[in-house]
């Protein structure tokens, strides 16, 4: 029942067939190119994070947002084709974290009121 439930809460759109064989069909290289996508831009987070130089970061900076919109376009091409699902979020689960999260407010160093 658990496992049904799972599946109901899957978002996702109906999947493009591809053959299924020893060579790497599309999904593969797709997918392939999704996971290289979102290791270069966890790289390049991390070098931004730690980089002194002013016209190196401007210059990472630049090939970080453009490695990180082609990470997007590759996962939305993944989602139409119905190869990326994703979790459908659990509305009490949200309820309860926004509800945690709203006490930590009292805890900034400044006023939510302030102009």
């Amino acid at each position: 029942m658990e496992m049904q439930n799972q599946q109901q809460q899957k978002i996702q759109n109906p999947k493009t067939q591809v053959p299924e064989t020893p060579q790497m069909n599309d999904r593969d290289f797709i997918q392939d190119m999704l996971t290289t996508e979102k290791y270069m831009t966890t790289s390049y987070a991390v070098a931004l994070n730690e980089i002194s130089c002013e016209a190196l970061h401007r210059d990472l900076q630049t090939i970080f947002t453009e490695t990180h919109n082609a990470q997007r376009e590759i996962f939305l091409k993944m989602f139409q084709k119905g190869w990326y699902s994703l979790e459908a979020a659990d509305q009490q689960k949200i309820q309860q974290s926004y509800q945690q999260h709203q006490g930590y407010s009292n805890q900034f160093p400044y006023s939510q009121s302030a102009p």
